[in-house]
């Protein structure tokens, strides 16, 4: 089989598999109501299996800078999914959408010129989730409709994830750590369900959603700063899998903490 062969089908089964593993989780947090569809939604569903595939490609140390500078575009995220919350109380689904992604991308471009260290990147998580969760609070509350979810969203979502991964995984040579750790955490499945359940049920029902994320983004936080500091020690597989227990393990908690009337 030539390389070049053996390159295609590899990349096709890595977006085959990622896809398919984020559509099932979405359409499971769309039925669960805004909390749990939030804490879901930001568990590194799709940051995780391209990380994965990035660490087939590279070694611990580009998996540990990479994870450093996801931790810093995981500001621009918290921040994205607030501007549309706020925007959608009132807004259309294309201005409300559109607003959002101007400021990440704004935000992103920012983060990305910056040579960063953990201190100052942990420092703007803390700043940054502490005023989205603030201005957030009055917008959680609101009863998710029934909908069914058409097969023409699935295969948004599928093909939204699928391109994502294909691109990160395809250049992340060219876009370096710095690059790809930003583009492993784009907001790919907060993007599809605004596009997917703005015109469904409303605006300020997939506001509810979206107002939820900054507590689940708080997990995805620490699951950065896990592989950061365990990548190169422990290697890529220990730093993953910690990871992933640590995002997982702070959504529990939440959750947990949500259901005995805990204010968080």
């Amino acid at each position: 089989m030539s390389p070049e062969l053996y390159f295609a089908l590899t990349l096709a089964s890595k977006m085959a598999i990622t896809a398919i593993f984020v559509v099932a989780a979405t359409v499971t947090a769309e039925r669960a109501g805004p909390l749990v569809g939030a804490l879901v939604a930001t568990l590194p569903l799709g940051a995780g299996p391209v990380y994965v595939f990035l660490a087939l490609d590279h070694d611990a140390h580009f998996i540990s800078l990479s994870a450093l500078n996801s931790l810093a575009i995981n500001t621009v995220n918290t921040t994205f999914a607030i501007v549309y919350a706020l925007l959608a109380q009132k807004r259309s689904a294309a201005v409300s959408v559109c607003g959002a992604l101007g400021v990440w991308a704004v935000l992103a471009w920012i983060v990305f010129e910056i040579h960063w260290a953990f201190l100052p990147a942990l420092a703007l998580n803390v700043l940054v989730s502490g005023v989205c969760i603030a201005l957030s609070r009055p917008l959680r509350h609101v009863r998710m409709p029934a909908f069914h979810a058409r097969w023409s969203d699935l295969a948004m979502r599928a093909a939204l994830v699928a391109l994502l991964v294909g691109f990160t995984v395809t250049f992340s040579f060219q876009l370096g750590s710095s690059g790809s750790g930003i583009m492993a955490v784009f907001p790919v499945i907060l993007l599809s369900i605004m596009f997917i359940l703005h015109n469904r049920v409303g605006g300020k029902a997939t506001a509810a959603v979206l107002a939820n994320t900054p507590l689940g983004l708080v997990g995805f936080a620490g699951a950065c700063t896990v592989l950061h500091f365990t990548a190169e020690p422990f290697g890529n597989a220990v730093g993953l899998s910690l990871a992933l227990a640590t995002s997982i393990s702070w959504s529990l908690l939440v959750l947990l903490a949500r259901r005995r009337g805990i204010a968080v």
